[in-house]
């Protein structure tokens, strides 16, 4: 039953049907030896993408937290044990089984 459960959606997946890959990557390495010998000037990051990364780097609640680390099941069973052990110590009294 799925009730209670939701069912994602189904991702958009876009494939090109008349695309020349190969002359793509061609014209791609063709601008960056352009670049390289000083023909075309030097590849700038757009206006939005600056005042997006100003606006990321200068406050810090924007920045995306790396690195959190989740508590592991062992954990959870150790702690779950521990907490059956108090529960069973302050209903009985006694620390043994």
């Amino acid at each position: 039953m799925g009730f209670f459960t939701q069912r994602k959606p189904r991702g958009f997946q876009h494939q090109w049907i008349y695309v020349d890959e190969r002359k793509e990557k061609l014209q791609k390495i063709e601008e960056q030896a352009k670049r390289d010998l000083g023909m075309l000037p030097p590849e700038e990051v757009g206006y939005a993408e600056r005042i997006r990364g100003s606006f990321v780097e200068s406050t810090k609640h924007l920045k995306r937290r790396k690195g959190r680390k989740t508590i592991g099941y062992g954990t959870l069973l150790i702690l779950l044990a521990a907490m059956i052990f108090v529960l069973h110590y302050l209903v009985t009294g006694r620390f043994s089984f």
